[in-house]
């Protein structure tokens, strides 16, 4: 664990620590359905004509046809169907917020008993269910061309398998020593449970005509003009690394850290009990992060966990259902509050927090003078995250066009550099989800694909 938390108990040696209690915590948020659960769902699918559940879909699923194929029996062909859209369709059923997407224009919210299909977990039996004897997805010819991708996330996956499915081969430079992303290290533990994220890119890598070169990260080992000229086409799949700054004095004080550090050591970790504990700590933010930390610190044993937002909740992303989580696992949530000061103890270490009421004027965020301060042992931040500074420092790579701070792309996700392409959360379209990144990944493959046919016959 990062030493801002060395000085802090661990997990086990709380006296009220109870492995059972700790094991069940980390378990399956949602339990999966059973079989005859699967079957009784599916059947209350009305199938619809022109079904608004693929439209709220972001990557297109055909969601009545495999709910229809569950209810038939055929789960190979129901996972055919979700995974020809979204080869990373298992991950997605567990960490998707479908209760804004596609259950959310579910026609059965409309009817008696105002109870979507429960789309999420059908997709997640579907997929858990397969049983294809290989992979079900085979090569086209080799095209003689080979791309580069960069980055081993939700983004960069989902493109690497379409091109390879295309005919291409394609080589993964990976900064971590796992690919997976998010998947492996961001997404809480409670979400995506033992091995999956290995095992599904295990999966995904069966198609064959992908490797996967890891310690490589952009900036460092990777420079943009040395790929640009070894491969056909470049697919950019960085993420957001760093974390941001509350730029208040005393943020490098042992006990204060980004939550997504934090998270991490938490998926990685082989003993949870290990892991050290905050018995009072305080979480600043409003997205999914901030739930996910402020829920699995709870979960862990902590005795406080006060996740504080400077908007009303009205305006956080989370969504409702995840703000409903952290609350049923005690989390208590201030609104309409924003950090002002670090507290620290004689030793320099993190003993609190000072906040400011804050209040909403004509559509701006004022602060009202009014403080008040939380005691907490550790401070996690999860205001959202940017570029690692290096990842495009490289003199090519700065020359990137960009909207904000992330990648500016047109329509068919090709950067401002000619063969060099983005998508996921590195770039400026749409929300932060696994769900779009993978989105973004397969459509920039089909065109990474249709310029080098394009290039090809005119060769």
């Amino acid at each position: 664990m990062t030493h801002s938390l060395n000085h802090l108990p661990r997990v086990g040696e709380d006296p009220a620590y109870d492995a059972t209690r700790l094991a069940k915590g980390f378990s399956d948020l949602h339990s999966p359905l059973s079989e005859r659960q699967a079957q009784i769902e599916s059947q209350r699918c009305l199938y619809c004509f022109d079904a608004p559940c693929i439209e709220a879909c972001p990557s297109d699923i055909d969601i009545p046809r495999f709910i229809r194929q569950i209810g038939e029996g055929n789960i190979n062909g129901a996972a055919h169907t979700i995974l020809e859209q979204n080869i990373l369709g298992g991950s997605c059923a567990r960490v998707c917020p479908t209760e804004i997407l596609c259950e959310q224009s579910c026609v059965r919210n409309h009817h008696e008993e105002c109870q979507p299909v429960l789309i999420g977990l059908l997709q997640r039996y579907a997929t858990d269910h397969m049983r294809f004897d290989g992979h079900p997805f085979r090569r086209a010819a080799d095209s003689g061309r080979h791309v580069a991708v960069v980055g081993a996330g939700p983004a960069g996956l989902s493109c690497a398998h379409r091109l390879a499915m295309l005919g291409h081969r394609v080589t993964i430079f990976e900064a971590e020593a796992k690919p997976g992303g998010l998947n492996e290290y961001g997404i809480a533990r409670y979400k995506m449970t033992d091995d999956f994220a290995r095992r599904e890119v295990e999966f995904l890598l069966g198609i064959g005509g992908i490797e996967i070169r890891h310690g490589q990260r952009l900036g460092r080992e990777l420079e943009l003009a040395q790929l640009r000229d070894d491969f056909d086409a470049v697919f950019l799949g960085l993420g957001l690394g760093a974390s941001r700054e509350l730029g208040l004095t005393g943020e490098s004080a042992p006990g204060l850290m980004p939550a997504v550090d934090y998270i991490r050591e938490l998926r990685q970790a082989g003993d949870l009990a290990e892991l050290p504990l905050a018995r009072r700590c305080v979480v600043i933010g409003a997205g999914n992060t901030a739930i996910d930390m402020a829920t699995q610190m709870a979960r862990l044993g902590a005795e406080e966990v006060t996740l504080v937002y400077r908007r009303g909740a009205e305006a956080m992303s989370a969504t409702g259902h995840e703000q409903e989580i952290a609350k049923a696992n005690g989390v208590r949530m201030l609104t309409w509050a924003r950090p002002l000061e670090v507290l620290l103890d004689g030793d320099g270490r993190v003993a609190g927090m000072r906040f400011e009421k804050t209040r909403d004027q004509a559509g701006r965020l004022m602060g009202s003078g009014e403080t008040f301060d939380i005691a907490a042992d550790a401070i996690f931040k999860a205001i959202g995250q940017g570029f690692d500074d290096a990842s495009l420092g490289d003199p090519l790579a700065a020359g990137l066009a960009r909207d904000g701070e992330r990648i500016q792309v047109g329509d068919d996700f090709q950067t401002s550099l000619p063969g060099v392409y983005a998508g996921g959360d590195c770039i400026a379209p749409g929300q932060d989800l696994t769900v779009q990144a993978v989105q973004h990944g397969k459509l920039a493959a089909r065109a990474i694909h249709q310029a080098l046919m394009i290039q090809q016959e005119a060769a």
